[in-house]
């Protein structure tokens, strides 16, 4: 007679279908351990990076990609950064391999590497070559325009298996983001030059990132039409557009003292208005989500330049 509840007997013994099932399993995954998903992304330049687990010993070979990988939950993964990776402060505590234009090779293996994040137009390509020769996948970090710094997060996540954290900050950058294109779409549009150094006199392109963040304030990149990145300009170029907002960067987290050289022409809208401003480069010259807060900064100062050029339209 069947019993409902342990089984078939016998031979006076009990059988026990579920235990049974249970122990032949795990014994199966003892025998043929369930495989580890691999992973593969594509990253800015077009690569697909394969990883056939998650990375645990990450490098970052710039400042900007240590922010990044911070941000997206990978922070405890992170095993080297280089020169200027301040941000957060748990990023100084580790170990520096070089500057992101010259690479100690030899610290980097060291560290045993399972992902390296590299930045294309910053890192010395031969040296980078050089690490993918010993086998290190390489992941390019390349935010050129906003919206790519929230795929960033998302796909370094996914190669640290730090999903969950990535998508929030993602969504919460994109979020901040639309906010700010809402409140200022509709801005009279005003001419800004912005100076990220004296000399040579170096601003940026119309495909620069700090150009795509004028251009969400309601400003006007007044060399947004030139082709390099950053390219050099003469101060002859800077008085014939007549900027009415003149914002500057520099290296330091101090006004830099060049900025008021500019009031040595004060035919210049933005002189003559007093609309000589200064924005911390960590805010703005980093690709990463602290970017919107120099956006923040920018778009205040570009809404007092405009309150000064409708006065004198009036």
């Amino acid at each position: 007679m069947k019993n409902l509840i342990s089984g078939t007997a016998r031979s006076g013994k009990r059988r026990y279908p579920v235990q049974r099932a249970v122990t032949v399993w795990c014994c199966l995954l003892v025998l043929f351990p369930a495989p580890t998903l691999a992973l593969e992304v594509t990253d800015d330049t077009g690569q697909r990076v394969h990883l056939d687990k998650p990375a645990r010993r990450i490098i970052s070979l710039a400042p900007h990609i240590t922010e990044l990988l911070f941000a997206a939950g990978a922070g405890d993964a992170v095993v080297g950064t280089v020169s200027y990776s301040n941000y957060p402060p748990e990023a100084t505590r580790l170990t520096n391999v070089g500057s992101y234009a010259s690479l100690n090779l030899e610290a980097i293996a060291a560290l045993r590497p399972d992902l390296v994040v590299a930045w294309k137009s910053g890192n010395s390509s031969a040296q980078i070559e050089r690490l993918s020769g010993l086998g290190l996948p390489v992941f390019y970090s390349e935010p050129r325009r906003l919206e790519d710094i929230a795929s960033n997060l998302q796909r370094l996540g996914r190669l640290a298996a730090s999903e969950h954290s990535a998508d929030a900050a993602a969504v919460r950058f994109n979020t901040h983001y639309r906010q700010l294109k809402t409140r200022y779409s509709q801005a009279k549009p005003i001419r800004v030059f912005y100076e990220i150094w004296h000399q040579p006199l170096m601003t940026v392109s119309g495909k620069h990132l700090i150009s795509q963040v004028i251009k969400l304030c309601g400003g006007r990149n007044i060399f947004s039409e030139l082709t390099a990145l950053a390219p050099t300009v003469n101060p002859e170029a800077v008085l014939a557009a007549n900027p009415e907002a003149i914002i500057a960067s520099g290296t330091a987290a101090q006004r830099p003292e060049w900025l008021d050289r500019w009031r040595n022409w004060p035919q210049i809208a933005a002189v003559k208005n007093r609309q000589l401003y200064f924005i911390p480069p960590d805010l703005i010259q980093r690709q990463t989500p602290r970017v919107l807060e120099g956006a923040e900064r920018i778009c205040k100062q570009l809404e007092q330049a405009r309150m000064y050029s409708e006065r004198e339209d009036e």
